[in-house]
């Protein structure tokens, strides 16, 4: 029997077809609030002019991504999309080129920063989804403490043990309790290294840690000892988990605060008039004067069932209205080729902050972007932020921290081999 199809019916279908959505989902995380809140409007802007898909924007802590994201992905499973700094999940990315209105605008616009977000066997027109942003890891500094303690700022060409020692001296005059920290980051750990002069790499293998690196290392524990460096600054979490520090620079009780350019939006919100604070250049050693290089991206996953909706989603968030936008209200530093940034800086220490980031970029070496590409960087860093923590609080000394790095490194050139 044929069924009749009415006025009515076919009213119901269309309207059915009308509210059918694809639902993607978008991990996102941020140091700054605010940041995340206007991403959360720029996702619902983005579902208002496209009824079609039905966007869940998920925040997570930083460390909850690191550590859930790729286990989700190697067995198929994860958001979406997600803001990533791992460039070992680049392999997951879906090339997004197909499925986008204008790759080739979108390609011109992000240039060659789209290379960061494939894996060495892509397509070389692969796009995987954009550069969020472009960061740099330097010494902040509480500039009314060092003032107060009528301790000069270090120079430019100043070692490492020269902050440090000058953090101390600034700690003890005005009776803060943290001379000098960092987050709990191997990331941050690692532009200091390569200053001492410290090879990560060589003939395609992980060599850490040579000699430099251990002479890195020894410093870091003795000044945990000493209490330049308050041990449970990293003792505080376990296993490799990522800690930020800000919330003690913000609160007036450190006098040197090793992170990235992130935190400058952040600290001129929070900070506000409280202080003045600045930032110093890279510190210097045998390898130069070295800042960590590094970056985030909006990454777009193969195991997506609705690749055009993410792709839309990418080009709309990717656009140069919004890139612009982001980068200016946040200062970000893009990976957009956008001219004409206007940094929304009414803040003197954030102004001056961000000069000396700018000035900064160009010392960034080929060796150390390499190393901030290589597949293996996640698990070392990690490596790396398990065992000092271990150093500091005393489960281990230096020769078996030396030797337990060792261990990890070679157990993750073997994993790097088999794939």
């Amino acid at each position: 029997m044929f069924k009749i199809i009415t006025t009515a019916s076919l009213l119901a279908l269309a309207a059915g077809a009308a509210f059918a959505q694809d639902k993607i989902s978008f991990a996102f995380t941020d140091d700054d609030p605010a940041y995340i809140a206007r991403m959360q409007e720029l996702v619902e802007e983005f579902e208002a002019e496209n009824p079609d898909i039905d966007v869940d924007f998920i925040t997570a802590g930083y460390a909850q991504l690191v550590e859930q994201l790729p286990l989700q992905l190697a067995v198929g499973q994860g958001p979406d999309l997600a803001k990533i700094a791992d460039h070992g999940l680049m392999r997951y990315t879906l090339d997004l080129r197909p499925y986008m209105k204008d790759p080739d605008g979108f390609a011109a616009l992000h240039g060659a920063s789209l290379d960061l977000l494939k894996a060495p066997d892509a397509p070389k027109d692969k796009i995987g989804g954009f550069m969020l942003s472009q960061t740099l890891n330097l010494p902040f500094i509480n500039k009314t403490l060092w003032d107060q303690a009528g301790e000069p700022l270090p120079a430019k060409g100043a070692t490492l043990e020269d902050i440090v020692e000058a953090s101390q001296r600034v700690a003890k005059a005005t009776g803060i309790d943290i001379p000098f920290t960092m987050d709990r980051s191997g990331h941050r750990f690692t532009g200091p290294a390569f200053s001492y002069g410290a090879h990560f790499v060589k003939d395609g293998k992980i060599v850490f840690p040579d000699a430099a690196a251990k002479a890195y290392i020894t410093d870091l524990y003795s000044w945990t000892q000493s209490g330049a460096f308050p041990r449970e600054m990293w003792g505080a979490a376990g296993g490799s988990r990522y800690k930020n520090m800000g919330d003690e620079f913000i609160d007036a009780n450190v006098a040197t605060y090793f992170a990235g350019n992130w935190m400058v939006n952040p600290f001129q919100t929070k900070i506000g008039q409280d202080f003045e604070w600045t930032v110093l250049d890279a510190p210097c050693g045998e390898g130069g004067c070295i800042p960590m290089p590094g970056g985030t991206f909006l990454a777009a996953f193969n195991t997506t069932k609705h690749p055009e909706a993410v792709a839309r989603l990418v080009e709309f968030l990717g656009s140069e209205k919004v890139v612009r936008e982001l980068a200016e209200r946040f200062i970000v530093i893009p990976g957009a080729q956008i001219k004409d940034l206007h940094y929304q800086l009414d803040d003197q220490s954030a102004k001056s902050a961000m000069e000396v980031f700018v000035r900064n970029a160009p010392q960034v070496t080929p060796e150390i972007r390499a190393w901030s590409a290589f597949p293996g960087i996640q698990a070392v860093q990690a490596a790396i932020v398990q065992r000092m923590s271990q150093l500091i609080v005393g489960e281990l000394d230096l020769p078996e921290t030396f030797e337990r790095l060792e261990g990890d490194m070679a157990g993750i050139n073997a994993e790097l081999a088999s794939r």
